[in-house]
């Protein structure tokens, strides 16, 4: 039992060294820099996009419920929702330890919001992958950033 235990931890410290090896050799590392470039790119381009409504728009995205509580304002809380989203994106950037989890906390809030619209299902779907991505992201930052 004593040489099981003692060979297993020397054998650790060597698999850990080259399973964090931060070369792009690494499968995991390249994992850890497509999602980290995703999750860069996509909110800030969403984000900006808020305020300029050229991929879609946005306002569609809001159930009436919301924008009758926010007394007709749907459309400039857009313009936070937008602003939100590029801070998320250069949070993971910057931390992408902690701003995977914001990411897909908010992913989280955005599939609540499209529960509440009939005909966005798929959508909630696709985010619910995205979210995913996001935490399979703040994983690999625990051992890449």
């Amino acid at each position: 039992m004593e040489t099981i235990l003692k060979n297993n931890m020397t054998a650790s410290p060597s698999i850990l060294s080259d399973d964090a090896k931060a070369d792009f050799s690494n499968p995991a590392y390249q994992a850890f820099w497509i999602l980290r470039a995703g999750f860069i790119v996509a909110p800030i381009l969403a984000g900006a996009d808020k305020f300029l409504g050229l991929l879609v728009n946005w306002d569609q995205y809001l159930p009436s419920v919301v924008n009758n509580m926010l007394g007709g304002y749907g459309h400039q809380l857009m313009y936070a929702v937008g602003a939100i989203e590029i801070v998320a994106g250069i949070g993971i950037l910057l931390k992408p330890k902690v701003f995977a989890y914001v990411v897909a906390a908010w992913l989280l809030l955005i599939i609540v919001n499209l529960l509440l619209i009939p005909g966005y299902y798929d959508v909630a779907l696709r985010d619910l992958g995205l979210a995913l991505g996001a935490l399979a992201l703040g994983r690999l930052s625990e051992r890449y950033s």
